[in-house]
């Protein structure tokens, strides 16, 4: 515990979530009102992973741009960072945490009145043979893309093959691309994209093909096939065989939630921890947690999800800090919106996918449109394709997934808004959008896919 007269916050995680919790908590209260210490196992804080597959791509010149606070700034701000220890075990019961040093081996307790769980998430790593040979990569910290770019550069040969085609499967898949690789990306589903409804991952998985990378869908990988020196040289299927002299796991990832879970503390169906509105752990006064290893609540299902992204591990962070400080903030839930890219296509979402609003029993309708992002005359306009779902009866707005090339993406952020306030699409038709000529058509493309869903609405009573 603290010394006599202030509180010792832990922090578990030296990410998104745990320094904004850490520094939100600083700000609010004083190292003479509150002792704060935080671990870390690797050698990086509070750094930009979504920015990996640009820096490996060579869109970001430098890794450092990528951290946005380094250790010796959070220590100025008065937080005792120890990087490369390592959290073991908690005893949630006895307010401690047994921690190791990386480097020396030694293990001690530490006590705290209040602890922040921020232990991120892993990625998916099946236990295939040959899945942990050397040129086998997961991508989810600086140090993981570090180790990435040694093999590339060390790498003679120019085939690589991406195992699944989510986020970070089509990103890596364009980063290798760009350093002149070969690539295969290989996908469990028919098409990429699974947060996209098939018929939308179809366009995505048409605009790789043009860009000359090869996608294989509804394949299973076997194993992973090594040479005689040990390294990776295929990836195997049920029935083929790709040369890879370099593999990316691009599969997803899963909450790092293995010491709560040992320590008896509550997690939902996908294994992430659950909170109360303040970021509280369910049944624990004085534990929180944040970021990728935590649940959110779905604001349009009603239930409870995964989502790791690091605007909500800094919302989430935020929360944490002012209320361990003993000020009051609230993480109401998310409605799931996401955006990325392969090349020159845009690729976004938010809120439900068909088969989302199918599992929790609403009847919908759907629509697709095609516009452009500027008026047709307009020079640049560019192709974009719209999918919206409305409830049946209500006509409230459920989902939008928009496909397109350049002002394609942040048009989400439209619907976003909209799914928060739970409107109805007809709504969404009467809002007053910006326009001009080199912004948009005089009908914004999700006004027009929200004209034709209020139609699909009245037709289906």
């Amino acid at each position: 515990m603290g010394r006599a007269g202030r509180e010792r916050l832990v922090v578990i995680g030296g990410d998104a979530a745990g320094m904004s919790a850490a520094s939100q908590a600083r700000r609010l209260r004083g190292p003479d009102e509150l002792e704060i210490v935080a671990f870390e196992r690797t050698d990086f804080t509070s750094y930009s992973a979504c920015g990996i597959p640009y820096w490996v791509g060579g869109d970001v010149d430098d890794r450092d741009r990528l951290i946005a606070r380094g250790p010796r700034e959070h220590r100025e701000r008065g937080i005792d960072l120890r990087l490369r220890t390592e959290v073991t075990e908690l005893d949630v019961d006895g307010r401690r945490v047994r921690v190791r040093d990386q480097e020396s081996g030694a293990e001690s307790w530490t006590g705290y009145d209040k602890l922040v769980i921020a232990t991120g998430a892993r990625p998916v790593r099946p236990p295939l043979p040959g899945i942990d040979a050397p040129g086998v990569h997961g991508v989810q910290t600086l140090d993981d893309g570090q180790a990435l770019l040694d093999t590339l550069n060390g790498s003679p040969g120019r085939r690589a093959v991406v195992v699944g085609a989510g986020y970070i499967g089509v990103e890596m898949a364009e980063a290798l691309l760009k350093r002149g690789y070969g690539v295969t990306v290989l996908n469990r589903g028919e098409q990429p994209m699974s947060t996209l409804d098939p018929d939308m991952g179809r366009l995505v998985h048409e605009a790789m093909d043009g860009l000359g990378i090869t996608t294989v869908g509804g394949t299973e990988v076997t194993k992973v096939l090594t040479g005689e020196d040990g390294r990776v040289r295929a990836v195997a299927t049920e029935d083929a065989e790709y040369p890879a002299d370099v593999v990316v796991l691009g599969m997803g990832v899963e909450p790092e939630t293995t010491l709560a879970r040992a320590a008896g503390l509550p997690v939902g169906a996908y294994g992430g921890l659950l909170t109360d509105l303040t970021m509280r752990v369910r049944g624990r006064e004085d534990v929180w947690a944040g970021g990728d290893c935590v649940e959110v609540l779905d604001l349009v299902s009603g239930r409870e999800r995964h989502i790791p992204l690091g605007t909500h591990a800094n919302k989430h962070g935020q929360v944490i800090g002012a209320n361990v400080a003993g000020d009051y903030g609230t993480f109401p839930g998310v409605v799931g919106t996401a955006v990325s890219k392969v090349c020159s296509l845009e690729i976004a979402r938010t809120g439900l996918r068909e088969r989302d609003a199918e599992a929790v029993g609403l009847r919908f309708v759907t629509v697709t449109v095609e516009s452009t992002s500027r008026a047709g005359y307009y020079p640049g306009a560019a192709p974009m394709t719209v999918k919206m779902l409305a409830e049946r009866r209500s006509g409230r707005l459920l989902g939008v997934q928009i496909v397109g090339r350049e002002g394609a993406a942040k048009r989400v952020d439209i619907a976003a808004v909209a799914l928060t306030a739970r409107m109805t699409v007809e709504q969404v038709a009467a809002l007053d959008l910006g326009y001009a000529p080199p912004f948009s058509p005089v009908w914004d493309p999700v006004q027009v896919a929200a004209r034709k869903a209020v139609t699909a609405v009245r037709r289906a009573g």
